[in-house]
């Protein structure tokens, strides 16, 4: 009897904890001015498309070498999308900013803040997708991020 409270014990603190992060949402206004960035700007893979029951319209991406995805989400019945300043950003690995910059200006596009080199040698930059959400970009250094 105590090894079956025991392994039922075991099974609930197992299930008790999350197992990874799947996906963040972010909600635009413009879709497909948003898209074009994410796909032409960070080179990010569009994996899925589809209505949900209430109606909104949503996209799933991911980066290339990366697992978690985003999903990007139009619904013009909740108003008008504000982001605030410095309310939330993605943050993308690169491997190198400097190289990252050239192809921004390609885009007609700069780092908004930055690039900034860490103590470890890691180096960071923001640029501003373009419904206001930040985007970090980072070249890791020796030390790690």
């Amino acid at each position: 009897m105590k090894n079956c409270a025991l392994a039922r014990l075991r099974y609930f603190v197992r299930m008790s904890k999350v197992n990874k992060l799947l996906h963040t949402r972010y909600r635009v206004n413009d879709l497909e001015r948003t898209l074009k960035f994410y796909r032409d700007v960070l080179g990010l893979q569009e994996i899925q498309r589809h209505k949900s029951p209430r109606g909104s319209e949503l996209v799933f991406l991911k980066a290339p070498k990366g697992d978690e995805q985003i999903e990007i989400c139009s619904f013009p019945a909740g108003g008008p999308v504000q982001v605030q300043a410095d309310l939330t950003h993605l943050a993308f690995e690169v491997d190198s900013l400097e190289e990252f910059g050239r192809h921004l200006a390609k885009h007609g596009l700069k780092y908004s803040d930055g690039p900034t080199t860490t103590s470890t040698g890691t180096v960071f930059a923001f640029i501003d997708a373009p419904e206001g959400y930040e985007i970090e970009l980072i070249q890791k250094g020796k030390g790690g991020y």
